[in-house]
């Protein structure tokens, strides 16, 4: 496939889920606008229309918490097609929305879209309205996800992650109930391959998970500690730290001294506390299990999307060794989980495929710790899979078998982003 062509598919995909002021995922699968979709996809848009990119991120953002939280779906229109719908979540917003977070990745967005803005008076205006709903969300992350001031936050339900059904959570979730979850209907599995998403068991888990929030009134004052569920995750933290990171620059160039000098601390301080949770034998970090205060023996893409932060130039080296070594076991990088582990599953969601969105993220890393010839692996390796299976949620990274939903959007954003810097 030419690279014109490719980005002019890619841009279709992205004005065929435009829905004016937001974009969904794709049809039918997910019709809602989520989270760090949001932000990524306005990396994309961003190339076609400085002015929508904004706009996407600012319609995540009307509906933040009074707390500071961004919640991880907000439901703008009524759909029998995604489950667990607001009849479930009960979160008594004016638009309804999920109870819960998502990767912070709004920080970077912004900061990536003021960079490169044509129209600088716009980008100012539009940065200056954003900068302190953003930094209320890294506020509300430390004040409530981390509760003991070590600097590194946890998550409460592996839906947070983005990486729902990960290999990491597997332990911490069997000390989740499933009691009183009672029947429902799932609606993944009517619109994607059973066997490319979670299991019922996992599901029976998550939902007892939302019903216990529930009960506290989506509290996030009480969450944490009610939570048996807790787990710090190096990719989780490092998307954090480097929003952080990027909110502080951005914060002097519009000349909010305040912003600047609190992001930069927060991402300082988690920077230091990432040297805690690295494996010397897995050559990249692990997920610690907070309830217990173990590292998770769970070699998954979590450890390695941390080259996202300015993690120190050793630690970056080391994971690009093993982003080598794992590009040998399969035909399309980076793969979700380590092949070797008799757990790795290749077609299910997030046990083993490939994704843009972290390709595109630990690229970013690795070509700014100077490891240019393996992020130009990851980036060749995703448009590989674009000319072979279109734009996917994810891949299988044995076959390249495109799975989960078709026309996807921040698929689709990612591709707009690496051909436009070639």
């Amino acid at each position: 496939m030419a690279p014109q062509t490719a980005y002019d598919r890619a841009v279709n995909v992205l004005k065929q889920n435009d829905r004016g002021t937001y974009t969904v995922p794709t049809k039918g699968l997910y019709p809602f606008q989520w989270n760090w979709d949001s932000c990524l996809t306005a990396l994309g848009q961003r190339h076609v229309d400085e002015a929508r990119a904004w706009t996407e991120i600012e319609t995540l953002f009307a509906h933040q918490w009074e707390d500071g939280m961004v919640p991880h779906i907000v439901f703008h229109e009524v759909s029998d097609q995604y489950f667990p719908g607001p009849e479930v979540w009960r979160t008594n917003r004016p638009t309804p929305t999920s109870g819960m977070t998502q990767p912070p990745v709004a920080g970077f967005a912004a900061k990536r879209i003021f960079d490169g803005a044509k129209d600088r008076v716009l980008a100012e205006e539009r940065a200056r309205r954003l900068l302190p709903k953003i930094n209320a969300w890294h506020k509300w992350f430390f004040a409530n996800r981390d509760p003991h001031g070590e600097g590194l936050v946890a998550i409460l339900h592996p839906w947070e992650s983005g990486r729902d059904n990960s290999i990491d959570w597997d332990a911490a979730l069997e000390r989740v109930p499933t009691e009183g979850v009672g029947e429902y209907s799932r609606r993944d599995t009517q619109h994607a391959d059973p066997a490319h998403r979670p299991t019922k068991t996992q599901y029976d888990r998550y939902l007892w998970l939302v019903q216990r929030f529930r009960s506290l009134n989506w509290d996030n004052s009480r969450l944490h500690d009610a939570s048996p569920f807790q787990v710090v995750d190096p990719g989780f933290n490092a998307i954090l730290i480097r929003s952080c990171a990027d909110l502080a620059a951005m914060a002097d160039a519009l000349d909010e001294p305040g912003i600047a000098a609190d992001n930069r601390a927060w991402a300082n301080k988690g920077l230091a506390a990432m040297e805690g949770l690295w494996s010397e034998p897995h050559g990249q970090y692990l997920c610690r299990d907070r309830t217990i205060n173990t590292l998770i023996d769970s070699a998954s893409i979590g450890g390695i999307l941390a080259t996202f932060a300015a993690i120190p130039s050793g630690r970056a080296h080391a994971i690009a060794r093993t982003v080598e070594r794992l590009s040998q076991s399969v035909q399309f990088s980076v793969p979700s989980h380590d092949p070797a582990d008799r757990r790795f599953d290749a077609p299910r969601y997030w046990r083993g495929p490939v994704w843009l969105v972290t390709n595109y993220m630990i690229a970013d890393g690795l070509a700014a710790a100077g490891e240019n010839a393996v992020a130009k692996l990851i980036i060749d390796s995703s448009l590989e899979l674009i000319e072979k299976s279109g734009f996917a949620e994810y891949y299988d990274p044995i076959s390249g078998t495109p799975c989960g939903g078709g026309h996807f959007t921040w698929t689709a954003a990612m591709v707009v982003e690496f051909l436009s810097k070639q």
